[in-house]
């Protein structure tokens, strides 16, 4: 997956993680909020580690 794209979706999992964390904590969750960004994190760090899944065998 392209550089830019994985920027893109980094910024998009943050902000969707940080307003679930906000909404979750609105509405007196005490455990979820914290649950919510962690799981971003953990998103954002998969993204970024693992490699693209596919055939090695193929050229492009």
């Amino acid at each position: 997956m392209p550089t830019p794209i994985k920027v893109i979706l980094s910024i998009l999992v943050t902000i969707t993680a940080i307003a679930a964390h906000f909404f979750q904590a609105s509405v007196d969750q005490e455990t979820t909020p914290w649950i919510v960004l962690m799981l971003g994190a953990f998103m954002i760090m998969a993204l970024w580690l693992f490699p693209e899944a596919g055939n090695k065998n193929s050229k492009r």
